[in-house]
């Protein structure tokens, strides 16, 4: 009997021999499709090649796709371990052709591989094709299906279309009857719905395109597009009519009831069946990249996880049990999804985390479910009043409690419910309006309220499709755009980081039909993402599909100066010690800046040894991780929180650099903080990092700058070219360059030295524009200078010279250097009684363009700017002395 995995390469295998490629799976998040909240078939990720949008190197094509269906209009989850056949996470095996071969190739691969390679009897196969489909009818006769059993289809069961408009085309599918034992009959029959007759391949013929007036052309390339659910034929390859019967199914379910000690296949079985199916979809969403939260598609998973974990409780499990389920899965599925066993820890511990804190609620919300009914009429609905106080006040989800009263032939008046959260919005929205926030405010509020907040996919990826959900030109709500706008654009989904936590917002494009908008920032407000930016070509409405495509080069260096910042903050903490927390930072393309709580300046040799240590931990080259957890979970582990950041319940904690003396469960990390920014895969991404130097940023607060990466480079280079561009004028060898400066600048210190000596020597011998000899003035010995070239700062020292030579007097210099004057008067200390040097500066420096000045009765100092008026500044200090 085949497993699962011969079943998957078996499928693989034989298109791979007939010419096609072997594709990787997608990611369960559409990059290529708004309307999608998880990818929910094979042709998802080749949307865009049908469509002639995208060529690739191939026009053949083969993929295993993982696929989820729990949420938007794709929801089977309500079903999940009470039918045989719903799940909530699948894989869709299928062959495609972008234009290559057609029906007579694409039906011949099917019946050869169905008949042959999966050895599945031909007098047990049914096929179905459209009414009209005459050309596929006699291909199916032509290799040896009986006309009875070609099935024509009037319906659109066989026929299949994208969307209302757009590619589209005839399907044929093929049957398996399970024999008369069971009650149903064949496709187009009254009794169809029965499970008798079980569809396990569909084939596409893309062969049309639809318009919006309901009118069809021919498509100029016609494609191939199949999808057999792999659950499905391994349930009929093992011989079972029910798809949890299969061997990788019976393994997850036994691994649920050893976890639990309950009989796998009693009278509890459905609630092992939720827990296998809900394990892979949980784990598969993880793995890419979607956590649990109160929006979007972190919310459905969340719903998901919870749902297991609310039939593992009705399995008497008490504590976290999915978790450790993992590995089991990692076993089953490992080796065709790597991306299970590179993320398995993320799982292990992102579930059990989950688990551990529903609990709580679940205890919590069951029994206060049970007070609510314990009034109410035996089988009486649930009033919705009351499902939204377990909701809005308990944290009890809607869906939870639904699944509780299902049990009791209960259910909820929903209609109730929806009228208690209608009041909450109000309210909600009387509060907003009343904060204090600007009027342009209340705009995102209502576009959050109408449409949900933006999901961000940004972590993952730098391209992706959104919806137009709403443009906001001129402060106010718009349909359109045209050329030239100033316009702000919200879709549902984006890979624009909007700015926050010190980051700033990414630049880009987004292109509709018919229109692009260059732009040039991202801003958060209320959960919704603002594209900012400026229409260039044609027009953009909302309603529209976009592409939006982040510019990666400026996405790439922001990410490493954000990681960048991550370990300088450790390394200033390790170097300056624990009472070092960041007081701010920007992360932007070309720089990064880090402010941090000190109370002095770094010496050159801290700043080296930091510089040392954030290099040491990028060429360690360790991958930088995310974990998901509560902050008070997150702070215990010695994560740093951002200065000014506000956390919710939840937050992303990255991890990068392995120490001796981390941080961390295993106390190995080195950097561990709460930040929901993007950052590198790894740390030697960051290339490189040199600080350009700290400085004061407010009391008790420095920054530092730095550069990474190109920049660093760049910063290095010009640098190097300076100190040979030096070493060239100096005509010396680089390697020689310091000490030859340091020999030019003692040799210059001692020229001006000499300069200095020599101008006072002049200056005390002459050379002067006024009198260099003593005059009388009512018997006081009066010497008056004005000196050119002579710095102000020997002043003092010419005229305590000058007081020594004349023995008693008052003696006034004036001197001129660099476009300032300077002023100084000194008095010997005989006649500091009768004359104050401060008197006569101040008569003196009004008539060199001077105020005041100050100093002792025996020197005093000031300045002006006027150097012409030197002499009167004498005749005025001279006029002063004669009383």
């Amino acid at each position: 009997m085949p497993s699962v995995n011969d079943i998957r390469s078996t499928f693989l295998n034989y298109f791979e021999r007939n010419g096609h490629k072997v594709v990787d799976s997608s990611p369960l998040v559409p990059r290529n499709d708004p309307t999608l909240m998880f990818t929910n078939s094979g042709m998802v990720q080749f949307k865009n090649c049908f469509t002639g949008v995208e060529k690739r190197d191939y026009v053949r094509a083969t993929t295993a796709q993982k696929c989820v269906r729990a949420g938007g209009k794709h929801n089977d989850l309500d079903n999940v371990g009470y039918t045989a056949r719903h799940h909530t996470f699948f894989e869709m095996l299928g062959n495609f052709s972008f234009g290559d071969y057609f029906k007579n190739e694409a039906i011949p691969f099917a019946w050869e591989l169905i008949t042959k390679d999966f050895d599945i009897p031909k007098d047990k196969l049914y096929t179905t094709v459209y009414h009209t489909d005459d050309e596929a009818f006699e291909i199916w006769k032509k290799v040896g299906v009986p006309e009875e059993r070609i099935i024509r289809i009037a319906t659109s069961d066989n026929f299949w279309q994208m969307g209302d408009t757009g590619p589209c085309g005839p399907c044929t599918e093929i049957f398996y009857d399970h024999g008369d034992h069971i009650w149903g009959g064949p496709p187009g029959s009254p009794e169809e719905d029965g499970d008798r007759f079980i569809e396990i391949w569909n084939v596409v013929f893309m062969q049309n395109e639809k318009f919006a007036d309901g009118t069809m052309t021919e498509l100029d390339m016609q494609s191939i597009d199949t999808g057999m659910g792999l659950e499905r034929i391994a349930a009929l390859l093992q011989g079972s009519h029910d798809n949890y019967d299969t061997d990788l199914m019976k393994a997850l379910i036994e691994a649920s009831a050893h976890a639990t000690s309950v009989d796998p296949y009693g009278d509890k079985n459905v609630h092992h069946r939720v827990i296998a199916d809900h394990l892979r979809s949980t784990s598969f969403l993880i793995a890419d990249g979607v956590m649990p939260s109160n929006e979007g598609r972190g919310y459905v998973l969340r719903r998901i996880m919870r749902r297991a974990m609310r039939h593992a409780h009705l399995l008497g499990a008490k504590d976290p049990i999915m978790y450790k389920l993992v590995p089991e899965l990692v076993r089953q599925m490992g080796e065709a999804y790597p991306e299970l066993r590179q993320g398995q820890s993320m799982i292990e511990e992102t579930l059990k985390l989950e688990e551990t804190r529903f609990i709580n609620t679940l205890d919590r919300g069951l029994k206060l479910l049970d007070e609510e009914l314990s009034g109410l009429e035996e089988g009486a609905n649930l009033p919705g009043e009351a499902a939204f106080k377990l909701y809005d006040t308990y944290g009890f989800p809607l869906d939870l409690t639904q699944d509780a009263l299902r049990e009791q032939g209960r259910a909820v008046d929903t209609a109730g419910f929806d009228a208690a959260m209608a009041e909450q919005k109000a309210k909600a929205r009387a509060a907003w309006s009343g904060s204090g926030e600007t009027a342009d405010a209340t705009v995102w509020y209502d576009i959050a309220e109408e449409h949900g907040v933006t999901e961000f996919l940004g972590y993952d990826t730098e391209s992706a499709e959104g919806q137009v959900l709403a443009l906001v030109k001129g402060g106010g709500s718009v349909g359109s755009a045209t050329a030239g706008d100033e316009v702000m654009v919200v879709v549902n989904q984006t890979p624009f980081y909007g700015e926050s936590g010190g980051q700033v917002g990414d630049m880009g494009l987004i292109r509709v039909e018919g229109g692009t908008v260059n732009v040039t920032d991202t801003k958060k407000v209320a959960g919704v993402f603002i594209h900012i930016g400026k229409v260039t070509t044609g027009e953009i409405k909302t309603g529209q599909a976009a592409e939006l495509i982040v510019d990666h080069a400026r996405r790439t260096a922001i990410r490493a100066n954000h990681s960048a910042t991550h370990l300088l903050h450790e390394a200033l903490r390790e170097t300056l010690g624990a009472h070092v927390a960041q007081r701010g930072s920007l992360n932007a393309p070309d720089r990064l800046r880090f402010d941090f709580s000190h109370t002095k300046g770094l010496s050159a040799e801290e700043l080296r040894k930091v510089e040392e240590d954030v290099n040491g931990y990028i060429r360690q080259n360790t991958p930088v991780e995310t974990r998901i957890m509560t902050p008070d979970d997150a702070r215990a582990l010695g994560a740093q929180a951002l200065f000014g950041e506000k956390y919710g319940d939840e937050v992303r904690v990255v991890s990068m650099g392995r120490a001796d003396t981390g941080k961390g469960a295993d106390g190995m990390t080195y950097s561990l903080e709460l930040c929901g920014g993007t950052h590198v895969k790894r740390t030697g991404d960051i290339g490189l990092c040199v600080i350009l130097g700290d400085s004061a940023s407010s009391a008790g607060v420095r920054r530092i700058e730095a550069l990474t990466g190109q920049a660093a480079l760049d910063h290095l280079a010009e640098a190097a070219n300076r100190a040979e561009v030096i070493a060239a004028a100096l005509k010396t060898p680089v390697s020689e360059v310091v000490e030859r400066v340091k020999t030019l600048a003692e040799e210059r210190k001692r020229l001006e030295q000499e300069v200095a000596n020599l101008k006072r020597e002049l200056a005390m011998g002459g050379g002067a524009k006024g009198a260099v000899e003593a005059k009388m003035i009512n018997g006081i010995p009066f010497l008056a200078q004005a000196l050119e070239g002579v710095s102000g700062k020997d002043l003092r020292a010419l005229i305590d010279a000058h007081k020594t030579n004349l023995g008693s007097g008052v003696i006034l210099l004036i001197t001129e250097e660099d476009g300032k004057v300077a002023v100084a008067c000194g008095v010997t200390d005989d006649l500091t009684a009768t004359v104050s040097a401060v008197d006569v500066l101040k008569a003196a420096v009004p008539a060199v363009g001077g105020k005041g000045g100050g100093g002792r009765p025996d020197m005093a100092q000031g300045g002006g700017k006027d150097f012409s008026g030197a002499e009167a500044a004498i005749a005025a200090a001279e006029t002063l002395l004669k009383g």
